[in-house]
């Protein structure tokens, strides 16, 4: 079966950790904008028919001139966020054309994500419906119930760690939304939609690289990573 595959890239949200409302897809750690780098990357998959881009509403015309800037020919929309990611998402997901059968979500706030990635998570979906972007946790976890009193102890071997991009079999994901909208369910990541219906999860192993801003910390060492990568 052939397979119209497209992108949404999520470049709507803020970081408090990082500055009072700070817009982390506009930031610019290696003179040029955080959003570009997943831009970029989208548009050198080869499995990337089209991209759908979600940011703020006032912010449409800047990214529209970014697209042409970058030379991005797949962004095929840019559409206007909510102030929850779960709004921002499902505005993408309206987006899209009805031919497209597999969608890959991802985080502008990933920058150093790379054409390779998306295009494994997309070829993983294709087989097996989901492909999630993930990579091992390394340390020991350890639960706590409150205060600093461990209650539980993790097995490392057996955790992981969910990254973006993370694609999946359009109607899935949908099907998943709808189901953790009606049971006003929180979703840590998109991939728990699936959870919620029993559906297996396909991880793809990803690298730490793949880092996400979130404080200023991690803008220092995403600035390195851009330079080398």
């Amino acid at each position: 079966m052939a397979h119209i595959t497209w992108g949404i890239i999520i470049a709507c949200g803020k970081s408090e950790q990082l500055a009072a409302g700070a817009d982390i897809a506009f930031l610019s750690p290696d003179n040029n904008p955080v959003l570009s780098y997943s831009l970029t990357a989208f548009e050198r998959c080869p499995e990337i028919d089209g991209v759908v881009i979600v940011v703020e509403k006032e912010k449409i015309e800047i990214v529209v001139n970014m697209v042409r800037l970058y030379g991005c020919t797949k962004v095929r929309r840019v559409v206007g966020g909510t102030t929850q990611r779960f709004g921002s998402l499902q505005n993408g997901l309206k987006a899209l054309d009805e031919t497209v059968s597999l969608v890959s979500i991802h985080d502008a706030s990933r920058p150093c994500v790379s054409a390779d990635l998306v295009s494994e998570t997309v070829r993983a979906a294709k087989r097996y419906g989901s492909g999630v972007a993930a990579v091992r946790v390394e340390d020991a976890i350890k639960e706590v119930d409150k205060g600093q009193k461990v209650s539980k102890s993790h097995d490392k071997s057996k955790l992981w760690q969910t990254q973006t991009p993370q694609t999946f079999k359009r109607d899935i994901i949908q099907k998943g939304f709808e189901s953790a909208h009606k049971n006003k369910q929180i979703l840590d990541d998109d991939s728990q939609a699936l959870s919620l219906m029993n559906i297996d999860i396909h991880l793809v192993p990803s690298t730490t690289t793949n880092m996400k801003i979130r404080t200023a910390d991690d803008l220092v060492v995403v600035s390195s990573l851009l330079k080398v990568i």
